[in-house]
């Protein structure tokens, strides 16, 4: 049996993180992502989701990521997020802009059943999970992100067959390649509680439209 160190804090320094990297985020999915971490943290006494040692960590790792590509895809989007795990950054993504429609890939049970319960506490209507991996899907969405599902290049050459905008969420890695695919952005950032420096890469086809 899994033995988590976390314990729950008082308060979640969600906003703190928000701040420090210049997102606005609401008082209703603060309170949203909070919820999804108390139960994250409850969850993980029996099952391994996080391996994360600190309130500070669990935050970064969970929402960080999500909190800067909050910033950079277009309203609507029809997002996809493959090895969501216990929900990042997808999760965080669709409690943050519910304007988004996000599809969430995971192919283990236990995984899938915690982010049900999840989504079904927090009653939104954005999220869709699917069981399984993303090679199944078809090619019906705007953007594709994961992060650390596969080796970068492997995820890259998935996410193409998936949507025509591909995130590639970095830390020390290079960024991959991919022929017939050019970056169309290119965001640097650190984890704002814990300084870990991330770098997220959109990759788009450079094929004529």
């Amino acid at each position: 049996m899994v033995k988590s160190h976390l314990v729950r804090p008082t308060e979640w320094p969600i906003q703190r993180a928000a701040d420090t990297l210049s997102v606005t985020i609401s008082v209703e999915a603060k309170h949203a992502l909070g919820a999804w971490l108390d139960r994250l943290v409850e969850w993980n006494q029996k099952l391994d989701l996080t391996a994360a040692r600190s309130v500070d960590e669990l935050v970064d790792l969970m929402v960080a990521d999500a909190l800067v590509l909050s910033r950079e895809i277009p309203e609507g989007s029809r997002v996809v997020d493959v090895g969501t795990g216990a929900g990042a950054p997808g999760l965080a993504l669709a409690l943050v802009r519910p304007d988004l429609a996000l599809t969430l890939v995971e192919p283990l049970v236990k995984r899938v059943s915690f982010m049900r319960t999840v989504i079904g506490a927090a009653g939104t209507s954005n999220i869709h999970i699917v069981h399984g991996r993303g090679e199944t899907l078809a090619h019906e969405f705007d953007v594709a992100v994961s992060r650390a599902t596969l080796p970068p290049e492997e995820w890259l050459r998935l996410g193409s067959t998936l949507a025509p905008s591909v995130w590639v969420l970095l830390a020390r890695e290079s960024d991959p390649g991919l022929a017939g695919h050019v970056v169309s952005k290119h965001v640097d950032y650190m984890w704002p509680l814990t300084g870990v420096a991330r770098h997220a890469v959109m990759y788009e086809s450079d094929a004529p439209a």
